[in-house]
């Protein structure tokens, strides 16, 4: 069954679950995606958490205490996903033990609220940081216009970070830049600079998404031939910038004080459209020294099907700026595109997060208990 997920962690590509729960702690199930399906890392987001949350079990327990103890629904969410986190990050202790700290990795991330509030989200990155209390922990930040010098100020302060919804190659290098920028602040302060990670979730499913249905809006020959191009085509331009960016004397320095680089992580690699196969985002982004977040449906397609052949990244550069220019030509607006789906998905969260508290909200009062 794992052939291909090996085949993929040979070539250089860790895989992350993008999922959490209480149950999959509790059951044993992390543990063994771990041990059988070559998972080295969890993602998770307001919209897993409010999924788990609504939906799952486990939360019972806690949940009663909290209510008994009249704590905010705010505080009673953090409560309950640092717990989550902190449960996978010890479960995933091993494997950070293993990889000199680079993988076994469990993302958490700011309130999306604060997206555009850039010492409100250095404030709870410091917060989450300090309550989860695990060196295995990486803290999500957006990577918005106020995200950046959030990014640079955690990162400066010691603190490893997962940037998250990165649609566009201009945004990704000023993300590149932040990250930098954050491990020269650590180095002037002394902090040891192997012990900070970092990476840059680049989302790859919603690009497609985006474009498709401008391209089915169009409905021509050329536009039917440029469909499912334009995700995998960005995505590897982002990959030729990374590898500019940490090849460059500025990174040379860092990298003699023992910096760790910002690995491109391919995030949202689920495919929504049934024409194309459930594993594409996977087979058509193997390169070396990046990360794969996967949805459980996705890890377990590419272990039954996935086509690991080898790198298919590098020396495919040319044709993805061909493939995103007959996009363009065709008249849809990259900048437009990207800029969008930043904005979608900083909305997209913020809803997900009022959902999970307004549901954890009704469960606070479900099982408060009754005065007298």
């Amino acid at each position: 069954m794992t052939d291909a997920l090996k085949r993929l962690s040979d070539e250089g590509v860790a895989i992350w679950l993008d999922d959490l729960s209480r149950k999959r702690i509790t059951s044993g199930n992390l543990a063994e995606l771990i041990d059988q399906q070559h998972v080295v890392g969890v993602t998770t987001n307001p919209s897993i958490f409010q999924k788990a949350i609504s939906h799952g079990d486990g939360y019972e327990q806690q949940l009663t205490d909290l209510a008994v103890r009249k704590v905010t629904v705010e505080e009673a969410v953090r409560m309950i996903t640092t717990a989550d986190v902190r449960d996978a990050a010890d479960i995933l202790r091993p494997v950070f033990d293993a990889t000199g700290g680079q993988d076994g990795r469990v993302s958490i991330e700011v309130d999306p609220r604060l997206a555009h509030n850039t010492p409100a989200t250095i404030a709870e990155a410091k917060q989450l940081a300090w309550l989860v209390d695990r060196p295995n922990t990486l803290i999500k930040i957006p990577a918005t216009r106020a995200g950046l010098p959030a990014i640079t100020e955690v990162i400066g302060k010691g603190i490893s970070v997962n940037v998250t919804l990165i649609f566009s190659l201009q945004r990704y290098r000023e993300v590149m830049d932040a990250y930098l920028a954050g491990l020269e602040k650590a180095k002037a302060a002394g902090l040891d600079l192997s012990k900070i990670q970092s990476v840059a979730s680049f989302f790859v499913s919603r690009v497609d998404t985006e474009i498709d249905k401008r391209l089915d809006a169009l409905g021509t020959p050329e536009a039917k031939e440029a469909r499912g191009k334009a995700a995998v085509a960005n995505a590897r331009l982002a990959y030729e910038a990374f590898e500019e960016v940490f090849s460059s004397d500025r990174w040379a320095a860092l990298d003699k004080a023992q910096a760790n680089k910002q690995r491109p992580l391919w995030a949202s690699t689920g495919v929504k459209d049934p024409a194309y196969k459930d594993t594409l985002y996977v087979d058509e982004l193997v390169a070396p020294g990046t990360v794969n977040t996967m949805p459980e449906a996705t890890l377990d397609a590419t272990a039954d099907h996935g086509g690991i052949t080898g790198d298919t990244v590098r020396g495919r550069y040319e044709q993805a700026r061909a493939e995103l220019a007959a996009v363009e030509k065709l008249g849809i607006s990259y900048d437009e595109v990207v800029q969008l789906l930043e904005d979608e998905g900083v909305e997209k969260f913020e809803a997900s997060w009022n959902d999970l508290l307004k549901s954890t909200e009704a469960e606070l009062e479900r099982l408060a208990p009754s005065e007298g």
